[in-house]
C-alpha cells in the first residue's frame, strides 16, 4: 500500500513538473498570441500590451553586425551626443546554452588565417571574446526560440552615462520607469532589423553643459537605435593599405604569418565598387555609390550640400567610372539610421562644433557598408560671421547684408560637404594640400580672402571649387577596378609614383595637429606654399579690416555690444598662421616614404635661413603694431547689453566685463609665445645645431634674439602709453613662459639649462646704479621669487583665446 502511494506521488510529481516545464517554456505561437509579427532579417514580435519586443532566433553561431546609434541627441557639442550619431560596430552571433541565449562578440583583432583549424582555434582561444548580453528563452519550437530583447534595447548601449561622468557633467543612470520602446522606428527589412527606444536618464547634474541644453537637467530623454545587419558576402577583395595612399587603415594580427613577414595585416576602408567592364577605360559601375541628404537641411543650404558632395563624381570619373557616385535627397519613407542608406545628416547643437564623417564598416575586411556624415548646422553662421567682420556688412541702410557674406558661407558648406563625405569614402585628412595649390578637399581650409587693386576685400577665391588633384589620385588608389591579369600591387604602386611625379604631398593628423610638430607642410586652417609670406599677407588684410571696422558691421537694431562678436575673428585672423609659421622653426621636411629600390630616403631639416625668417615673423606678432586696436575702436563697443552677456566666443576680460584691448593683446601674445617657446621645438633647435652645424643657431642665440626683439619693441614704444603697455605685457609673458620651461621636469634638460640662463638675464645686479622702472622691478622680483622657492612658483594665469577651431563650425 505504501509503495502504491509512493508511486502515485512520484507519478503525480513528474506530471506536475512536466506541466510546470510546459508552462515555463510555451511554444512560440502560444507565447505570441495577439502580438504583431514583423518578418525580416530577424523575425520579431511587438507586444503593445507589455511594451516589449520578442526576437525569434533560428540561426545559431551565424555572424552578423550589431550597430548601436543615437537617433535623438543631447544638443551639446562639448559632450558630443548628437542626433544620428553612430556608435560601435561589432561582429556578433547568438549562442544557446541550455535555457540561456548569449549575444557574443568576436575578437577580430587577433586571427590565424590558416587551413589548419587547430591553428585558428589556438588563436581564438588565446584572446578574450565579449558577451554583450544574456537572455532567457521564453518560448521555443524545437531549435527555434524566442527571447525578450527588451532589456538590451532599454540599456545604455551608447554609453551616455559614462560619457557624462567623464565630462564631469554628473552621475546619471537609466530610469526604467521613464523609458520605453519607440515603435515608430522599430522596423524590419530583408537584410537588416532596426530597433529604437526612448531612454530617460536621471541624476544630479554637476556641469553647465547638460543644464544648457535640457529643460530639466535632473531628467532628460534621448532615443537609442539598434541595428542587426546581415554581413556582406565573400566576393569583396580587401585592398592593401599603404601609408602614402591617404586612406584609413584597418587591420589585425595574423598569427599564421610566416616568421619572416610582418604579423600585422593592414587594409584600407572603402565601399565596394566594380566596373561592369573592367577592361574599358570608362565604364558604368555594377552598382553605384549613392548618398542621401537629410531632408531637414533648408535651402539654400540643401543645394550647397548636394553640390559639394556631388564633386566626388569627378574623382570616380578620373578612376574610370561613369555615373558611379550620386547624391540625392533622402526619400520620405527612409530612416537615416537604416544601414541601406549612405546619409548626410544636418545636425543642430546649442553651440558651433565639429562635423564628422563616419561609417559602418565590416571589421573583417574594411568594406564600408554605410557612409554616415554629421554636419553641424551652426557652421554656416560662423563663416557668415567671419565675412561679416571683413567688410561693412550691412552698409548705411543697415538692413540688407552684403550678398558676398552668404556666398562665402555657402562656398564653405560645399567644401565641408565634400570633405566629410570624403571621410566616409575611406579617406583621411591631407593637411599638406593647403600648401600644395589646394590639392585636396580633405584639408581644413582658411578662407582665402584677398585685397584687390583698390584695396577692397575680394571673396572670389575664398574656397576652392570642385574636387582636388590629390583626391582624384586617392580615389584611383582605392577604387580602380583593374582588368583581369593585372598585377594589382604594381598598378597601385604606379598610382603612388604618379603622385610623386605630380608633386602631390600628403601629411595627415599625427604630423599636423600637435602644437610642437616638426612637419612644416602639414597644418590646419592655413593657406599658401610659403608660411611667412602668407603671414605677411594675412596681417595686411587684418590691418585693413580693423581700420575699417565700424557699426556698419552689424544690422540696425542689434546692440552695439554685439560688435565684439564680429570683431573677435578679425582680430585673431592670424592665429592659425602663427602655428604654421612656428612649425618651420626646428622643422624637418619629410613624408610617409617607404623603402624603394634606388630611392634615397628624404628627411632633412628646414634650411636655417627659412627658420630665421619664421622666427622674425613670429616675433612680429608680439609687437604693439600687430596687437593694438585702432583708436576708432576704443570707444565703439560698450559692455554687453542687457539680456546678452559674455560667452565663450568672446575674450575673457580682466577689466570688469567690457571690451578689453589689453587683455585681448595679452591672450594673443601668449598664444604666439607658446609656439615660439614650445619645449619640443626648442629641443629640435638644440638638436639641429648639434647635428647640422653653425648655420643653425644655438638655443641661447635663439632665446637672445627673442629677448632682444621684445626689448627693442619696448624701446620703440617710447611715450606711447598704449604701445608701451602692450610691449611690457609681452616681455612679462616671455619671462613667465621661460620660468615655466625651467620648472618643467618632463622636457629636455638642455632646454631647461638654456631657459634658466635666459631667466637669470632678467635679474638686476644688486649694485645697479639706475633706479628700476616699475616694469623692471617686477621682472627682477619675479626671477628672485622663483629662484628662492621654485616649488612654490605659480604662473600668472592668462585668459584663454576664445574658441576657434573648428574655424567654420
Amino acid at each position: 500500500m505504501r509503495l502504491l502511494v509512493l508511486c502515485l506521488f512520484l507519478t503525480t510529481g513528474m506530471l506536475q513538473a512536466q506541466d510546470t516545464d510546459k508552462k515555463e517554456t510555451p511554444t512560440i505561437a502560444k507565447k505570441t498570441e495577439g502580438m504583431e509579427k514583423q518578418e525580416g532579417f530577424f523575425n520579431y514580435y511587438w507586444s503593445a500590451e507589455e511594451g516589449k519586443v520578442y526576437l525569434e532566433i533560428d540561426r545559431w553561431n551565424d555572424d552578423f553586425l550589431y550597430v548601436n546609434s543615437l537617433a535623438a541627441g543631447l544638443g551639446s557639442n562639448d559632450i558630443g551626443l548628437d542626433r544620428n550619431q553612430l556608435g560601435d560596430t561589432r561582429v556578433v552571433f547568438f549562442r544557446r546554452v541550455g535555457p540561456k541565449v548569449l549575444l557574443q562578440q568576436r575578437n577580430l583583432d587577433y586571427r590565424a588565417i590558416s587551413d589548419n583549424p587547430d591553428e585558428a582555434k589556438s588563436v581564438s582561444e588565446a584572446f578574450a571574446q565579449s558577451v554583450l548580453e544574456g537572455f532567457k528563452v521564453v518560448a521555443r519550437d524545437g531549435d527555434r526560440v524566442l527571447i525578450d530583447l527588451t532589456p538590451l534595447l532599454m540599456s545604455d548601449a551608447h554609453g551616455v552615462a559614462a560619457r557624462l561622468k567623464s565630462a564631469k557633467e554628473g552621475t546619471y543612470k537609466v530610469a526604467d520607469d521613464r523609458s520605453a520602446l519607440y515603435p515608430e522606428n522599430t522596423k524590419n527589412f530583408p537584410k537588416n532589423t532596426e530597433f529604437e527606444a526612448t531612454i530617460t536618464f536621471t541624476g544630479e547634474p554637476t556641469g553647465r553643459n547638460v543644464r544648457s541644453v535640457t529643460p530639466t537637467p535632473e531628467s532628460f530623454t534621448l532615443r537609442m537605435h539598434h541595428s542587426f545587419v546581415e554581413l556582406p558576402d565573400d566576393d569583396y577583395e580587401p585592398r592593401v593599405f599603404d601609408p602614402r595612399s591617404g586612406y584609413y587603415a584597418r587591420g589585425y594580427a595574423d598569427y599564421a604569418t610566416p616568421i619572416d613577414q610582418p604579423l600585422q595585416k593592414r587594409f584600407i576602408t572603402r565601399h565596394r565598387l566594380e566596373k561592369k567592364d573592367p577592361s574599358a577605360a570608362l565604364s558604368d559601375p555594377v552598382e553605384p555609390i549613392v548618398y542621401y541628404l537629410d531632408r531637414g537641411a533648408p535651402e539654400p543650404i540643401r543645394s550647397a550640400l548636394l553640390e559639394g558632395a556631388r564633386w566626388w563624381n569627378q574623382a570616380y570619373e578620373a578612376a574610370g567610372y561613369r555615373n558611379a557616385f550620386r547624391v540625392e535627397v533622402l526619400p520620405e519613407d527612409a530612416d537615416p539610421l537604416d544601414v541601406r542608406y549612405n546619409v548626410i545628416n544636418w545636425v543642430h547643437r546649442s553651440t558651433r562644433g565639429w562635423s564628422y564623417g563616419s561609417s559602418v564598416t565590416d571589421p573583417r575586411t574594411g568594406e564600408i557598408i554605410k557612409g554616415h556624415v554629421l554636419l553641424g548646422s551652426l557652421r554656416v553662421r560662423q563663416d557668415f560671421l567671419i565675412a561679416q567682420g571683413l567688410v561693412a556688412a550691412y552698409g548705411k541702410d543697415g538692413t540688407t547684408p552684403d550678398p558676398r557674406l552668404e556666398e562665402l558661407a555657402l562656398a564653405r558648406l560645399r567644401q565641408l560637404s565634400a570633405h566629410e563625405v570624403g571621410h566616409t569614402l575611406g579617406l583621411t585628412h591631407n593637411f599638406a594640400a593647403s600648401t600644395n595649390d589646394r590639392a585636396s578637399v580633405m584639408d581644413y581650409p582658411h578662407p582665402y580672402v584677398t585685397l584687390d587693386a583698390n584695396n577692397e576685400m575680394d571673396f572670389s577665391e575664398a574656397y576652392a571649387t570642385g574636387i582636388g588633384e590629390w583626391d582624384k589620385q586617392a580615389i584611383k588608389y582605392g577604387y580602380s577596378d583593374f582588368p583581369a591579369g593585372t598585377d594589382e600591387r604594381a598598378a597601385l604602386n604606379e598610382i603612388l609614383a604618379e603622385n610623386e611625379r605630380l608633386g602631390l604631398r600628403f601629411i595627415s593628423d599625427a604630423d599636423a595637429r600637435p602644437s610642437g610638430s616638426s612637419q612644416p607642410e602639414g597644418h590646419l586652417w592655413d593657406n599658401g606654399s610659403e608660411p611667412v609670406a602668407e603671414m605677411d599677407r594675412l596681417l595686411k588684410l587684418r590691418e585693413v579690416a580693423l581700420e575699417r571696422f565700424s557699426e556698419q558691421n552689424i544690422p540696425v537694431g542689434m546692440p552695439l555690444s554685439e560688435l565684439e562678436s564680429v570683431l573677435v575673428p578679425v582680430y585673431l585672423m592670424h592665429r592659425y598662421q602663427v602655428e604654421a609659421v612656428a612649425k618651420v622653426i626646428g622643422g624637418y621636411a619629410y613624408d610617409y616614404g617607404v623603402r624603394q629600390p634606388g630611392v634615397k630616403p628624404d628627411y632633412r631639416p628646414v634650411p636655417a635661413a627659412d627658420q630665421q625668417k619664421a622666427r622674425q615673423a613670429l616675433l612680429q606678432t608680439l609687437s604693439p603694431q600687430v596687437l593694438d586696436l585702432p583708436a576708432s575702436l576704443h570707444t565703439l563697443i560698450p559692455p554687453p547689453a542687457m539680456g546678452y552677456g559674455r560667452n565663450r566666443e568672446l575674450f575673457n576680460t580682466q577689466n570688469g566685463g567690457g571690451l578689453d584691448p589689453l587683455g585681448m593683446a595679452q591672450a594673443a601674445a601668449d598664444n604666439s609665445l607658446s609656439f615660439l617657446l614650445h619645449p619640443a621645438r626648442l629641443a629640435r633647435v638644440v638638436e639641429q645645431r648639434a647635428l647640422f652645424g653653425s648655420d643653425y643657431p644655438t638655443l641661447q642665440q635663439y632665446l637672445d634674439e627673442s629677448r632682444n626683439a621684445l626689448a627693442a619693441q619696448l624701446r620703440s614704444a617710447g611715450r606711447d602709453a598704449y604701445a608701451r603697455a602692450i610691449a611690457e605685457m609681452a616681455e612679462r609673458r616671455f619671462l613667465h613662459q621661460l620660468i615655466g620651461l625651467v620648472a618643467d621636469k618632463d622636457i629636455s634638460e638642455a632646454v631647461v639649462a638654456s631657459a634658466l640662463a635666459q631667466v637669470l638675464k632678467y635679474r638686476r645686479p644688486d649694485n645697479a646704479a639706475s633706479t628700476p622702472s616699475e616694469h623692471e622691478l617686477y621682472l627682477d622680483q619675479l626671477v628672485r621669487s622663483f629662484l628662492a622657492n621654485p616649488d612654490n612658483y605659480a604662473p600668472v594665469e592668462v585668459p584663454d583665446l576664445p574658441d576657434g577651431s573648428p574655424i567654420g563650425g
